[in-house]
């Protein structure tokens, strides 16, 4: 729970959350037919196998997946989506006005485009994507994994929380964001990063991908975050899926409540099955790679 807070704390001052990553040396590959104006998207793995489409965090690239998409590759076609905007990838349409649901209906492009019924992959603010598109596009996807995701994140600092209660607030942080001095965003990000993840290499990856960013998007993205609420919406979600979430004892004191949050907020989704993974903080890949592979991995079958 601890850990929660300090993240949710995070949020509402200067520098919001950062998220991972890194920049991809690899070169995008738009759709055949359609070509997407507000992500792009690596085509690896091995074409004729199953469809897995990975979308990363706010403030992350594709990159973040690495590991994954090594593993993964052999037996699946993986289409890796970065979000333009995110750790150094050019603004393009994501410039002005919201980002999150105009992605969700470009997915959906790109998945009827591509002729596919994949498994898809969000991690934090790709999860909620994810679930998106999920709840929207049901027959889009074959199953989801949501890699420490709730359906409402406003309530990890008010459980109280109501989009209208949180607009006024969410609109300062939007403000706060685009006008922080670029050198103060910049020193606050290691903090931010180290709230993240245990990893201390991948603590450096998460501040440059933020500090890469493009600020209006990383603070319109947030305030998208803080104006979508899915609980009403997770009961009539009947896509087969995989929650991982992390637990971090040196964190979280309480952990019985610590988990109440998670399995409260998907206790009336059919067909989810919730997995803790242990030693662990919000970039789970990162911190038990190992653990996070063989979930990743038994889903996918």
């Amino acid at each position: 729970m601890k850990v929660l807070q300090y993240i949710a704390t995070i949020v509402f001052v200067l520098a919001g959350i950062a998220l991972l990553v890194m920049p991809s040396h690899a070169t995008p590959v738009a759709a055949a037919v359609f070509v997407p104006t507000r992500f792009t998207v690596v085509d690896a793995g091995t074409v004729g196998k199953p469809d897995v489409v990975m979308i990363p965090g706010l403030a992350s690239s594709r990159a973040v997946w690495d590991a994954e998409a090594k593993l993964l590759a052999p037996n699946y076609r993986l289409h890796l989506v970065q979000v333009d905007g995110f750790a150094g990838a050019p603004a393009g349409a994501n410039a002005s006005g919201p980002v999150l649901a105009p992605i969700v209906e470009e997915l959906h492009g790109y998945i009827v485009a591509e002729k596919m019924h994949p498994v898809v992959v969000g991690h934090s603010i790709g999860g909620l994507l994810t679930l998106m598109l999920a709840d929207k596009y049901p027959a889009d996807v074959r199953k989801i994994v949501l890699v420490d995701t709730l359906p409402y994140y406003a309530v990890v600092f008010n459980p109280a929380a109501t989009v209208e209660t949180v607009k006024p607030q969410a609109d300062a942080i939007r403000q706060q964001l685009i006008a922080a001095p670029a050198d103060q965003f910049a020193a606050m990000q290691p903090m931010m990063a180290a709230g993240m993840v245990k990893n201390a290499d991948a603590q450096k990856l998460i501040a440059a991908g933020s500090i890469a960013s493009d600020r209006t998007v990383f603070a319109n993205a947030m305030y998208d975050d803080l104006q979508t609420d899915l609980r009403g919406d997770v009961a009539t979600i009947k896509t087969p899926t995989l929650l991982l979430y992390p637990y971090d004892a040196t964190l979280q004191k309480d952990e019985v409540k610590y988990d109440a949050i998670y399995h409260n907020a998907y206790k009336a989704m059919p067909n989810v099955t919730l997995k803790r993974i242990d030693d662990s903080r919000h970039f789970i890949m990162y911190d038990q790679p190992e653990k996070f592979d063989a979930a990743l991995e038994d889903f996918l079958k």
